[in-house]
């Protein structure tokens, strides 16, 4: 239970709390600032199997010259996708219209067979772009997947270091920038970094308790598919 007290003074102490938000949001600003700063490098132009045939990662922009994708767990042999990636697909699910409006595509990668993430897809009700990389090395390369004797060898790196854990798939978000005759890297985040990517989380954030996991064995055990719950 937290300490009650008077209009006044909680007024008071919320007037402080808003000058560190104040503060924080600027920094922020100016973090994403540097984001935007990084310079840039040129990648492969990877063949993915999409709904349409086969395309390569220039014709995944459509009519725009940004590109965002989420790399979605969901392993080659798994019979759904991972309930943490679900979470956040729900938040960025309906923003890719907004997104377009902006000179911006946003699709989901995984190493599933197509027909398994269109199915799953279809199950969770989403409408966002999802394309498979089972036949490519896209996720090796932007280190969202590894091979289990890269694993054990301690040659897999995570997060831009190298991995802890033994997990096959694990998610990230990157974005890219095409010109006429290349495809650039521009950013990509990890682990702790997609936490402003899921807008429940940020909810949460607000509410009394915040996100209460402290006593979970891990913190996100409390999560399911949302037609699990």
């Amino acid at each position: 239970m937290r300490r009650i007290v008077a209009n006044e003074e909680w007024l008071t102490a919320r007037r402080e709390l808003l000058d560190e938000e104040k503060a924080f949001q600027k920094a922020r600003d100016a973090l994403a600032e540097k984001r935007r700063a990084l310079p840039w490098r040129e990648v492969p132009d990877y063949l993915f199997e999409t709904e349409t045939g086969h395309e390569h990662l220039r014709e995944l922009f459509g009519d725009c010259s940004q590109l965002l994708v989420y790399h979605f767990m969901f392993g080659p042999d798994w019979e759904a996708g991972c309930p943490s990636c679900s979470f956040w697909a729900d938040s960025y699910d309906r923003t890719v219209p907004h997104l377009r409006a902006r000179d911006v595509s946003l699709i989901a990668v995984s190493r599933a067979p197509l027909t398994k993430l269109l199915s799953y897809r279809d199950r969770m009700g989403w409408s966002f772009p999802w394309v498979s990389s089972a036949s490519n090395d896209f996720n090796f390369d932007f280190e969202v997947s590894f091979l289990p004797e890269h694993i054990e060898a301690g040659d897999a790196r995570y997060n831009y270091r190298p991995m802890q854990g033994s997990m096959q798939e694990l998610p990230g978000l990157s974005a890219f920038k095409k010109s006429d005759d290349a495809v650039y890297h521009t950013y990509s985040t990890y682990a702790r970094g997609l936490d402003p990517f899921n807008a429940a989380y940020q909810l949460l954030d607000v509410a009394p308790d915040g996100r209460n996991e402290g006593d979970l064995e891990y913190a996100q055990a409390w999560i399911r598919r949302r037609d699990e719950y």
